[in-house]
């Protein structure tokens, strides 16, 4: 992905409740685990926030870093590929390695393997909801895969 990449904002058709690949990076090293719900808050200018347990490496790494990546994972995706970023931990694996995916404009790994599409988010803010933290930000690039 290029920073000049044109933004296709028909990737916000693709939020439904499914499965996303949310990914981020903090001090070159690359992380994603799996949610369930990434939602549009706005329109103008598009936002979207994606709900994340504190106790995951992926929040420290968007808390950090303030971007993270959501790749709309396809319905045909195999269970073993959705265990990989859901039932192992970043701490343990590179739940990256073998699998397909790009860097995003702000060095974030998009998922590209089994993905319908893409969002890289620019957090602006972090609403505190005890076990969780919601990360509500600014789509920077986008894209339909």
């Amino acid at each position: 992905m290029q920073s000049g990449d044109k933004m296709n904002l028909k990737a916000l058709w693709d939020l439904t409740y499914g499965v996303y690949a949310i990914g981020s990076a903090k001090g070159g090293k690359l992380n994603a685990k799996i949610a369930n719900t990434v939602f549009q808050v706005t329109s103008e200018p598009p936002s979207v926030a994606v709900s994340i347990n504190k106790k995951n490496l992926t929040y420290e790494y968007i808390h950090e870093s303030k971007v993270f990546t959501a790749s709309a994972l396809c319905q045909e995706t195999p269970l073993p590929f959705i265990g990989r970023f859901g039932f192992k931990s970043g701490r343990d694996v590179n739940k990256l390695d073998g699998i397909e995916y790009q860097p995003g404009v702000s060095g974030a790994p998009v998922v590209t393997e089994n993905a319908t599409s893409y969002l890289e988010v620019r957090v602006d803010k972090e609403v505190d909801v005890g076990t969780h933290v919601i990360f509500i930000g600014q789509v920077i690039a986008a894209g339909v895969l």
